[in-house]
């Protein structure tokens, strides 16, 4: 079992990242927002969980146990599997995603692409009350990065406009990449960087 990876980024992609480990790549599958904290040449810590199945072997990974934990939780609902998992972790925090099932807002999970309503509905059935709030928010701080201001003001904006937080910090993250536009924002970055996201988030629809 890899439980645990502590190398240099070697690329990050739209789902996945590749850390170097003393010369191996390790391709780890990871949470959007998590993905948007990673940069190449970073060295950094990355908590993992290898699932295999009929059809491959995949690597998930967190920048958080508490993440992980959540993962790994989610997957003890009947008919969850990782990519639902990880799913619903790119569309809420742990934290928030903890207190959605105890709140048994079933709208709130529906929302992670390829669960539907009544995946959510199982989830609440069978987690609520098993999931431990003050463990999860304890690794909060590690498993949300922190944005300039100008970044989150970009962020802020998209979602706005109705896109989700972590859909909204990747896609600013990844443009912000692609045309060499240097964080922190300035003022004058920030109606550019603004349409770039826009355009990158309709594409991706």
């Amino acid at each position: 079992m890899i439980g645990m990876l502590n190398g240099r980024v070697e690329s990050v992609g739209d789902a996945d990242a590749l850390i170097d480990v003393n010369g191996i790549g390790f391709e780890v599958r990871m949470p959007a927002a998590e993905l948007s904290a990673l940069h190449s040449g970073q060295e950094a810590k990355v908590f993992t969980s290898l699932n295999v199945s009929q059809d491959a072997i995949a690597l998930y990974g967190f920048l958080s146990q508490s993440s992980k934990r959540m993962f790994l939780q989610l997957q003890k609902v009947s008919g969850i599997g990782p990519r639902v998992a990880l799913s619903l972790l790119s569309t809420l925090s742990p934290d928030k995603l903890a207190k959605t099932v105890m709140d048994g807002d079933a709208a709130a999970l529906a929302k992670a692409p390829g669960l539907g309503k009544k995946g959510a509905q199982k989830i609440i059935l069978e987690l609520r009350g098993s999931i431990n709030l003050d463990e999860i928010e304890s690794g909060r701080a590690s498993a949300e990065p922190e944005y300039d201001t100008g970044t989150t003001e970009v962020i802020e904006g998209l979602v706005s406009l109705g896109w989700r937080e972590n859909d909204a910090a990747h896609a600013v993250t990844k443009v912000c990449k692609d045309n060499d536009i240097e964080t922190p924002l300035g003022n004058s970055d920030i109606p550019k960087v603004l349409k770039l996201a826009l355009t990158s988030l309709d594409r991706g629809r």
